[in-house]
């Protein structure tokens, strides 16, 4: 870990924590806390904070290295503020959170930094090496077999070589909890600067299509899930294919439901076989209005601006410059 060789380090990195932040909780601390205790020591741990008035000095006192940068509200962006994130870095790896995913261990940076080391089979680099994100204790059976089905418990490296098995998958990629070789995010442009949802999965793609590889690193984890309703899960799906659409660049002819019908029927096998099958209606419900927001998502253009808002996870995006 201490050299990469050709192209690659030649000293153990320097790694800083980038984490977008808003209206900090009880979460957001106790990560600060497990990040002070990584065996790989962080240089800095950089917080862009969405609006100052909700900023909770007291989560973040005595954490080493911490430093607090504001935005205001109508400045946020998906990829933008990542951007100003990674701009206050000189960091050789950047790994970037959000401010409710809880490292599962004193590893997580060191298990990061060795995917980014690692080789694709054709010896590709590896540019960015994401976590498995494990549910929390709270989370209902359903979302807890989607974990499991898109954080499997075995790592790998995906390259461009997977596009033909693995399709629009090959790109997937989380900032829930992922680190970034430096010099390749720069040289790549960093993420799209406006960017409603996925700027995740867009970098992805644009290094993938550069001949560079992505890590799975499965003994990385971060506690993280969501329960959502059936609304937000509409939502969330109209930003995911309205990201899509406006980049036709990276998934044009690699469509995504497909991958939805088989996450479908092995989350309701999953919960046949856990004896939760009274939990199936639940998954056909949020299964329909995840498609119907996609669906949505996908021909935003076409419809009112108020439906689009309406429709959104976050409505003040459209109200920006450029935005519908």
């Amino acid at each position: 870990m201490e050299e990469r060789g050709h192209g690659g380090w030649l000293h153990k990195p320097v790694v800083d924590v980038v984490i977008p932040v808003y209206k900090p909780g009880r979460r957001f601390a106790c990560l600060l806390e497990r990040l002070g205790q990584q065996t790989f020591a962080i240089n800095r741990i950089i917080v862009v904070n969405t609006e100052e008035r909700y900023w909770k000095p007291e989560l973040a006192e005595g954490i080493a290295g911490l430093e607090v940068h504001h935005v205001g509200k109508e400045e946020f962006d998906h990829g933008g503020t990542r951007n100003l994130g990674a701009a206050l870095s000189q960091a050789d790896v950047m790994v970037f959170m959000t401010d409710d995913a809880v490292p599962g261990g004193k590893r997580l940076v060191e298990h990061l930094v060795e995917g980014l080391c690692q080789k694709g089979p054709g010896g590709e680099e590896v540019a960015m090496a994401y976590a498995r994100q494990v549910p929390r204790k709270d989370c209902r059976p359903v979302e807890r077999c989607i974990r499991g089905f898109n954080y499997p418990a075995e790592g790998h490296v995906k390259t461009a070589r997977d596009l033909p098995r693995l399709g629009i998958k090959t790109y997937f990629a989380s900032n829930v909890c992922c680190a970034y070789r430096k010099d390749i995010f720069e040289q790549q442009g960093g993420f799209v600067s406006r960017a409603v949802f996925n700027e995740d999965m867009i970098y992805a793609a644009g290094v993938i299509q550069a001949g560079y590889g992505i890590a799975y690193a499965a003994n990385a984890r971060v506690f993280h899930s969501h329960n959502l309703t059936a609304l937000k899960q509409f939502r969330r799906n109209f930003d995911l294919a309205a990201s899509q659409a406006d980049h036709p660049e990276v998934f044009a002819g690699l469509p995504s439901e497909g991958e939805g019908i088989r996450l479908v029927k092995e989350v309701a096998g999953r919960l046949i076989r856990q004896g939760n099958a009274f939990w199936l209606p639940s998954l056909i419900l949020g299964s329909a209005c995840k498609y119907a927001g996609y669906r949505l998502g996908k021909m935003y253009r076409m419809l009112p601006g108020a439906l689009v808002r309406l429709c959104s996870m976050n409505p003040q995006y459209w109200d920006k410059a450029g935005g519908k």
